[in-house]
């Protein structure tokens, strides 16, 4: 018997008919899907502080249970003695069975633990059905022990679904169990 993450299965089993009878889609295809989660993480002080960029790999290993990658910057910018090439941040692409266990792990452990926490913004959707939020700090995360922390970074996390419209994105989202801001004011 394979393993299958607890959301992978509630997508199919669930989510799926909820949608196709919420859009009256014909097709099982037409239901919009979740095809990956990126994490990014700008570490702007690691111009000056070459190790930080390899503790924030470190972290975001820890975090996503995948390996993180460095991004370097494009171009030279001399008003921020930026070079290019020079190693700015760190990022991680998941997809799969990693990518249902990290948000599993977002919606139940992590984002409850965010200080006076009212639900995330309802307005990171791009018009294209993908949503983008920030963190600001990565110490949300239980996998992260709080006395190694050298420096409270936050974090950008994209969730890019196949829906072709922002409210196909925001039902999906909500039936995976992501908790938005309820924004209805009498």
């Amino acid at each position: 018997m394979s393993y299958k993450p607890r959301l992978q299965s509630q997508y199919s089993s669930e989510i799926v008919p909820a949608l196709m009878k919420q859009f009256e889609y014909k097709t099982v295809m037409q239901v919009p899907r979740l095809v990956k989660i990126s994490l990014n993480q700008g570490i702007g002080a690691a111009l000056t502080d070459k190790k930080l960029i390899d503790y924030g790999i470190e972290e975001m290993t820890a975090i996503s249970g995948q390996k993180a990658v460095p991004t370097v910057s494009k171009k030279d910018v001399s008003n921020f003695k930026l070079r290019k090439g020079n190693a700015i941040g760190v990022r991680v692409t998941l997809r799969g069975e990693k990518m249902y266990e990290f948000l599993e792990r977002l919606i139940a452990v992590a984002l409850p633990r965010v200080r006076d926490f009212r639900g995330i913004n309802d307005k990171g959707f791009d018009g294209r059905g993908n949503y983008s939020f920030g963190i600001t700090e990565q110490i949300i995360f239980p996998e992260i022990d709080i006395d190694k922390v050298n420096k409270m970074n936050g974090m950008d996390i994209t969730f890019v679904t196949t829906a072709r419209t922002d409210a196909e994105a925001m039902a999906l989202l909500k039936e995976f169990g992501l908790p938005f801001k309820n924004q209805k004011k009498a």
